[in-house]
């Protein structure tokens, strides 16, 4: 376990982190991961879906049908992890499936799940650090894997289970995203970065050497691939994104 926590530790970016996540949950036979995290929830609202970090194994297929028809709104174990912090198993869901307690929105997700193979898994919900994040992760089991194996797993292996995604999750928070718009480019960065240091599009030309109608091309174009209105919310999103002031940090040989 230390070594696997050494390796999501040392991760440089958010990709390299998801392979070694996704390497060691295989290992407790997890084989479909999902995550989600935002910044942006109000309520039972998690924000602009394009403003969500997405990191899965699902079938794309599913993930189409799942995200594009607006169906995650509506699944049961979204909606239990926005109002709780823990561990839950997918039985829960499935039991209430069985007792007619689902609406005919959550059945849509249950009946998708099924049809995937979906059936035996784990959500986790992480502790929030303010009230506008709120983050957590699927483990799905292999097709044909019962409730009573997860059961066993998870009293055997879950505390391993749970400090591995936590430590994960709170890697993630640290490292540079990307929403689903465009990414920002280096010019962009820096000129966001000296915005929120109090510089002027004067002072900001004068610095990069750029003439002020470039500079604010250069915000004008931030603005537009964080999809905001002002430069100031551009500052903002970009910092709750990790995408500015980062340190570059040489990767080992």
């Amino acid at each position: 376990m230390l070594d696997t926590v050494e390796r999501i530790v040392a991760c440089r970016d958010v990709e390299e982190l998801w392979v070694c996540l996704s390497e060691a949950m295989a290992r407790f036979g997890f084989t479909r991961l999902f995550y989600g995290y935002t910044n942006h929830r109000s309520g039972q609202n998690l924000g602009d879906r394009e403003d969500i970090t997405i990191l899965t194994s699902f079938d794309p297929e599913y993930m189409r049908a799942f995200l594009e028809t607006g169906l995650y709104f509506h699944a049961p174990m979204v909606r239990w992890g926005i109002d709780n912090v823990g561990a839950r198993s997918w039985r829960w869901n499935a039991e209430r499936a069985e007792a007619g307690l689902l609406d005919s929105d959550e059945m849509r997700v249950h009946e998708l799940n099924m049809a995937y193979g979906l059936v035996a898994g784990i959500t986790l919900s992480f502790p929030q650090t303010s009230q506008r994040t709120r983050a957590g992760i699927g483990l799905g089991l292999a097709p044909g894997v019962e409730h009573d194996d997860l059961d066993a797993l998870w009293a055997e292996h879950g505390r391993e289970i749970w400090a591995l995604n936590n430590v994960a999750h709170l890697k993630i928070t640290t490292l540079p995203r990307m929403s689903a718009r465009r990414a920002l480019t280096p010019r962009q960065r820096e000129v966001l970065e000296w915005v929120g240091d109090g510089k002027t599009t004067a002072d900001i030309a004068l610095i990069m050497g750029l003439t002020p109608s470039t500079v604010e091309k250069h915000l004008r174009l931030a603005r537009e691939s964080l999809g905001v209105e002002t430069t100031a919310q551009a500052v903002l999103k970009a910092s709750m994104l990790n995408q500015i002031y980062q340190v570059a940090h040489p990767r080992s040989a």
